[in-house]
């Protein structure tokens, strides 16, 4: 394990030195996470990173994923948890992320902040965007309420679980009714599923 007192150390050791995975606090001296994150990404170095923050906003957390992070964990959080946040992104490996997502007409650009079904445009909440995002990267996998949560959510959140299902009927709204498809599925008793063709 090798520990970077500001970002361009961080960024210098992560260029230069094959890591298993990253643990990037945002505020750091010099360059800020995000700052290092999207260099990395701009230098096809997929290396897993877990971003770290004292803050909570949720364009914080929007920001982290849409410059490349993995993940997103903010403080104060438990030992435990960060080790149980880095096995997962340690069993994921390293896979390179597109720039653009792809499920068959649906795209999703996320530095750009960007949705189209097609050649028509989609707004959506930066909310919705890390949800999209989030079931657009594991397009075909069924992912529970509690994998939602986890990275879409801040950690500490404690509220109604119902809160997933309020945010996939928004998408649903905007991404599929209008156009008539189905490309988020219901998964009875185990969660949601993103057709790989975009329904």
């Amino acid at each position: 394990m090798d520990v970077a007192a500001d970002g361009e150390q961080g960024l210098s050791l992560a260029r230069s030195v094959p890591y298993d995975a990253l643990v990037l606090d945002i505020l750091l001296p010099g360059l800020n996470g995000f700052e290092v994150c999207r260099s990395l990404r701009e230098a096809k170095i997929w290396t897993p990173i877990l971003m770290l923050t004292a803050k909570s906003a949720e364009s914080d957390e929007v920001e982290a994923l849409d410059t490349g992070a993995d993940d997103f964990l903010a403080k104060p959080f438990s030992y435990s948890v960060l080790v149980a946040r880095l096995r997962a992104l340690l069993r994921r490996g390293v896979q390179e992320r597109p720039s653009v997502l792809l499920a068959g007409d649906l795209s999703l650009d996320p530095a750009a902040h960007v949705c189209r079904r097609g050649e028509h445009k989609i707004d959506l909440t930066p909310r919705e965007m890390a949800m999209l995002d989030l079931l657009m990267r594991h397009a075909g996998r069924v992912l529970s309420k509690a994998d939602i949560l986890d990275h879409v959510w801040d950690i500490d959140y404690d509220g109604d679980d119902n809160i997933v299902e309020v945010y996939i009927r928004y998408l649903r709204r905007k991404i599929d009714l209008p156009f008539d498809r189905q490309s988020i599925e219901t998964v009875r008793g185990a969660g949601y599923r993103l057709a790989p063709n975009g329904g």
